[in-house]
C-alpha cells in the first residue's frame, strides 16, 4: 500500500476516532501500530539493537503518547507524519535512557518528509529556540544538557562549575522564564 493510500485510510479512521467512534480509533491504532513497528524495528536494527521486545516497548510508549497527545493533532499535517514524528522522539528517548544514543537520528522516513515546513511542530520548534536564546548562556547550556540531551543534573552542574543545588535552581528558573516567553507567544505550556 502506498503512503498516499495508507493516509487515505488512516486519516478518516483517526478523525472518526476523535469524534468518539471507538471502532475507528481501534482501526487507527492497529494501522499505525503496524507501520510504526516496522519503522522502529528498522531503526533499532540499524543501531545494532534488533531486539523485538525493545521495539515493542518503544511502540507501546509511542501509541500511548499518540493517545495522550491526540488533541494536538493539526489536520493540515498527514496523520502518518505526525505519528512518525512522535515515534522518532520516543525512539530517541529510549536510546538516551539506555545510554545508546550517539547523536543525530536521521529522518529518512517518507511519512516524516510530508510534514509541512510551516507546520505547528516547525513553528513550535522555532518558538522554543527563541525562548532559549533569551536566556543567559549558562542557563541555556544547563537546559540543553539536561532536558534536550538527557544528561544528569550532576553532570551538567559539574560541567558548568556549579553545585547541583545551584544547577537545579538555575534550571528551574530558566524553564519558568521559557514558559513565560512561550505563553506570551500563544504557545500552550504543560
Amino acid at each position: 500500500m502506498s503512503l498516499d493510500d495508507f493516509e487515505a485510510v488512516l486519516h478518516p479512521a483517526f478523525m472518526a476516532g476523535l469524534e468518539g467512534d471507538a471502532g475507528a480509533y481501534r482501526r487507527f491504532l492497529d494501522l499505525i501500530g503496524g507501520r510504526l513497528r516496522g519503522f522502529l524495528r528498522g531503526h533499532l536494527a540499524r543501531a545494532g539493537l534488533a531486539s523485538v521486545e525493545e521495539a515493542e516497548d518503544v511502540l507501546q510508549e509511542t501509541l500511548l503518547a499518540l493517545h495522550l497527545s491526540r488533541h494536538t493533532y493539526d489536520p493540515a499535517v498527514p496523520v502518518s507524519a505526525w505519528a512518525h514524528a512522535i515515534a522518532r522522539y520516543k525512539l530517541i528517548d529510549h536510546l538516551r535512557r539506555s545510554g545508546r544514543h550517539r547523536g543525530h537520528l536521521p529522518i529518512e522516513d517518507e511519512a516524516l518528509s510530508q510534514a509541512a515546513p510551516g507546520s505547528a511542530a516547525s513553528d513550535a520548534r522555532l518558538d522554543v529556540e527563541r525562548a532559549l536564546a533569551a536566556l543567559p548562556e549558562r542557563t541555556r547550556t544547563l537546559i540543553d544538557r539536561v532536558k534536550l540531551q538527557g544528561g544528569s543534573i550532576a553532570e551538567a552542574a559539574q560541567a558548568a562549575g556549579m553545585t547541583e543545588t545551584a544547577a537545579k535552581v538555575a534550571l528551574h528558573r530558566g524553564l519558568k522564564a521559557m514558559a513565560k516567553v512561550l505563553t506570551r507567544r500563544g504557545m500552550r505550556t504543560p
